[in-house]
């Protein structure tokens, strides 16, 4: 009986310790860029008719108090600005390229729900909508690197 205890004891603390330090053999997905800088990248910026009526369909759907917040968002992060922020956020999330100083400057002074919103909405446009349940750690990730590149505490 003891030794039948001690059997299942080890088989659970095993299973524990597996799970809390995963093999190191293992491939970190989150490492992998989405897209990979180039050409694919380009390809994502061409719209074609049906491409863009169907942004054109999500945006005329959307609340207009939610459609001015996002306008608000983007033109605190540089949408129609120096370097084109947004377009360089979208980049480093699908391809790990980090953005510069000064657009994480604007990232972070926009505040992260901002931020969060604002990429939400971005990833739901059809040249980016297969990936939006992959960029979410992504995002976050950005979001950290940035505010704590410019030495700001992260607002909630």
């Amino acid at each position: 009986m003891k030794m039948k205890t001690l059997f299942v004891a080890f088989i659970i603390i095993t299973t524990l310790v597996s799970y809390a330090y995963p093999s190191f053999g293992q491939k970190d997905v989150n490492d992998e860029p989405l897209v990979n800088p180039g050409p694919e990248m380009e390809a994502l910026r061409e719209i074609s008719p049906a491409s863009q009526d169907y942004n054109i369909y999500i945006l005329e759907n959307l609340p207009p108090k939610y459609v001015a917040y996002l306008t608000t968002c983007g033109d605190k992060m540089g949408s129609s600005g120096i370097g084109k922020c947004n377009e360089d956020v979208v980049k480093e999330i699908l391809t790990n390229e980090p953005v510069s100083r000064e657009c994480c400057l604007k990232v972070v002074r926009a505040g992260k729900e901002c931020y969060m919103e604002f990429r939400k909405f971005v990833f739901r446009l059809y040249q980016l909508k297969r990936f939006a349940s992959q960029v979410s750690f992504r995002t976050n990730e950005v979001w950290n690197r940035c505010s704590a590149e410019v030495e700001s505490p992260s607002s909630s």
